[in-house]
């Protein structure tokens, strides 16, 4: 049972990514019927911490022993989580709530505090999209998961940037106290007990820029005609190469192969149709190279893990699907 929740904070830390932990688990909604935690918000260093918006703190009388009766720690972002050393009695306070059954969230970028305890080692995780390669290179021995909101890794919870961790939140809620208790909360706070999709229809993914670049009229020309099929023989014969030497030269300026490199860049225009355009299902699949809306709806769904009306509803409003 989930009954004494603290969150501890760093220097520079983020206000929203601390207000969705208090939003969830420090507000007393007894007046409905919910749960009402044991909360604290804990400092690691000193009384009165920084916050990344310039001329407000944070003051807290809680120092670390508050954590050891804590049945959840979560670690919101910090502006200096990613390239800092952290205070030795933070990161043996969290590996002793994890060895004493406790639960310990991440929001954002306090999943390096949690890389730096050891308590990713052989376990997923999630980041926002662009701390991804920061943390795998920081901590080889964890498996980042970028695409998605939160990776639940019990007794380690970890979530991506910002709202994200609203979604992980809620998620434990649901977990330890049922899904009516997460819905309640999620209605009191206007945002959906549940997301559909993960950080991929997020991310901002330019074409790729390789260190030479031999098939990069190639790859404009690809760009300009998505709505065609074409073979990696036609493809080397308008690059001047044989078909084997195309593909290898192809597969290392860009790092995936043709069709992977094509079935992107038809989900990214998918993407900008749905965003900016009224266009029905069938005229994007047509003009995406996908040909049916079902073909449409099956490729996005696995690459972005939401389907196209979703994914309208999500930037441009329900009106729009």
């Amino acid at each position: 049972m989930l009954k004494n929740v603290a969150t501890v904070l760093l220097d520079g830390v983020h206000p929203f990514e601390l207000g969705v932990v208090c939003e969830v688990f420090g507000l007393d909604r007894s007046d409905e019927g919910l749960p009402v935690y044991d909360f604290a918000v804990v400092s690691a260093e000193g009384a009165a911490l920084g916050t990344h918006v310039p001329g407000l703190t944070v003051s807290t009388p809680y120092g670390l022993d508050r954590l050891d009766e804590a049945d959840l720690i979560a670690v919101p972002a910090s502006d200096a989580n990613i390239a800092r050393e952290y205070p030795p009695e933070l990161l043996a306070a969290l590996r002793r709530a994890v060895d004493r059954g406790a639960r310990v969230l991440s929001v954002c970028s306090g999943v390096f505090v949690l890389g730096a305890a050891g308590l990713l080692d052989g376990r997923r995780c999630a980041v926002h999209w662009r701390h991804a390669q920061q943390l795998a290179r920081r901590f080889p021995r964890t498996r980042v998961e970028p695409d998605v909101l939160y990776v639940d890794e019990d007794p380690v919870i970890t979530s991506a940037g910002t709202a994200a961790g609203i979604d992980a939140c809620l998620h434990i809620v649901r977990k330890t106290q049922g899904p009516e208790v997460a819905a309640k909360i999620a209605r009191r706070m206007v945002v959906p007990p549940h997301r559909d999709g993960g950080q991929a229809q997020y991310i901002e993914r330019p074409l790729p820029a390789g260190p030479c670049d031999t098939v990069g009229g190639v790859l404009a020309w690809m760009t300009e005609h998505l709505d065609e099929e074409v073979t990696v023989e036609q493809l080397a014969a308008r690059a001047l190469m044989s078909p084997r030497t195309f593909a290898r030269r192809f597969q290392q300026e860009t790092g995936t192969t043709p069709y992977r490199w094509v079935l992107r860049q038809r989900v990214l225009l998918a993407q900008e149709l749905l965003e900016g355009t009224d266009e029905t299902m069938d005229a994007i699949a047509d003009r995406t190279g996908f040909g049916t809306a079902a073909a449409l709806r099956h490729q996005f769904v696995k690459a972005l893990g939401t389907t196209p009306n979703s994914y309208r509803r999500t930037f441009r409003g329900p009106e729009a699907a």
